[in-house]
């Protein structure tokens, strides 16, 4: 049996009375590392938490090499552990289809999303968003442009466009490096922003929403990770009016 359990989004708290409970039972815990971090726990917290062993996994051992996991799973309960909810991310998504054609039966506890959280801290509304898109880091010799032309769709459409940033081991993409890069990349296609959103340790005691324009949001100091940029299309009068209260706009 593989279940896939999302811990929400901050720490060890945040997760399920039901998802608690499947972990406390399972034979083997492991945790995914790389598409999101829960920022306000570390492994070790959540295995006293659990009062269980939590195994990392890379994206290496789960994207390419998930033999091990999956032979475990045919013959014992695994649990497998990640921030935020378990099918936002496509990689779990292939990992639960290559358990299916193996013959394992798998189920999922849900836990709370950045997808729905940005809506509640921002106020932007869920359906008026369009496509998501990932910023990474720019690497020599290679700067994908797919996020502003996804951004420029969107705002075509008067959509929304949430941005998921970078992680790298350590290395934690910033609102303020995010908004340096798209402005670039804008720049670049002859695109303007007006307007972006920042968000900073969604789920925490102190989370930080900003809104404003390029300028505005590259003097704020957002704090420790994690961060994501929102980059709104049109805005409704509500929207507008939640972002001044909330995000001062």
């Amino acid at each position: 049996m593989l279940t896939f359990v999302g811990l929400g989004l901050y720490d060890e708290r945040d997760v399920s009375e039901r998802g608690l409970a499947c972990i406390k039972s399972a034979d083997y815990v492991v945790l995914e590392c790389y598409t999101s971090r829960l920022m306000g726990a570390t492994r070790k917290r959540l295995a006293e938490f659990y009062g269980r062993p939590v195994q990392p996994l890379t994206r290496e051992e789960v994207e390419q090499y998930p033999g091990e996991l999956l032979a475990r799973a045919e013959n014992s309960n695994v649990v497998f552990l990640c921030a935020g909810d378990p099918m936002v991310s496509t990689t779990h998504a292939d990992l639960r289809i290559r358990a299916a054609e193996q013959g394992i039966p798998t189920a999922i506890i849900h836990g709370a999303s950045i997808t729905s959280a940005v809506c509640g801290l921002c106020g932007l509304q869920n359906y008026r968003f369009g496509r998501s898109c990932s910023l990474p880091f720019p690497e020599k010799n290679w700067s994908p442009s797919s996020p502003i032309d996804v951004v420029a769709q969107n705002r075509e459409l008067r959509l929304h466009t949430l941005v998921y940033l970078d992680i790298q081991r350590e290395q934690f993409m910033t609102v303020g490096e995010a908004v340096e890069i798209l402005e670039t990349m804008a720049i670049g296609k002859r695109i303007t922003i007006p307007l972006y959103i920042g968000i900073a340790r969604a789920g925490s005691d102190t989370p930080v929403v900003m809104a404003g324009t390029a300028d505005r949001i590259r003097e704020v100091d957002f704090g420790p990770p994690l961060h994501i940029v929102v980059v709104p299309g049109e805005l409704h009068d509500m929207e507008r009016i939640y972002l001044e209260r909330f995000a001062g706009l």
